[in-house]
């Protein structure tokens, strides 16, 4: 797929469907929910807000970037049950795949992020 400025809606799409589909597959620490946020409901949005997971239209250095077209088309977000495992769908790259928890176990950090 091209980088964000140069893909098509369709090809949002595509990358949402390979994206979730996958993610749906993850077992054991990794196991947790997506979120598309085409559809996605004033509640379920203010709760991955108030986590400080969910990611906003409207940023004006993606807008000059052209990276912005077709939201929110796919875009989403997952985050496994325990909330330590992140995945950003379509924001400003293909995807965002973050590891972290409280304290400073860095090899466990790495660890999840290896596994996932």
């Amino acid at each position: 797929l091209p980088f964000n400025p140069n893909m098509t809606e369709a090809q949002y799409t595509e990358l949402e469907n390979l994206v979730s589909t996958t993610l749906k597959d993850l077992t054991g620490d990794h196991e947790g929910v997506y979120f598309p946020l085409t559809g996605m409901t004033k509640i379920v949005q203010q709760k991955l807000i108030d986590d400080h997971f969910l990611f906003k239209e409207g940023d004006r250095f993606l807008q000059t970037a052209n990276a912005c077209r077709y939201w929110p088309t796919g875009r989403g977000i997952f985050h496994n049950n325990a909330k330590t495992f992140l995945v950003w769908c379509g924001e400003e790259d293909h995807l965002r795949i973050i590891s972290m928890q409280m304290g400073g176990h860095v090899g466990e950090v790495f660890g999840r992020l290896k596994e996932g």
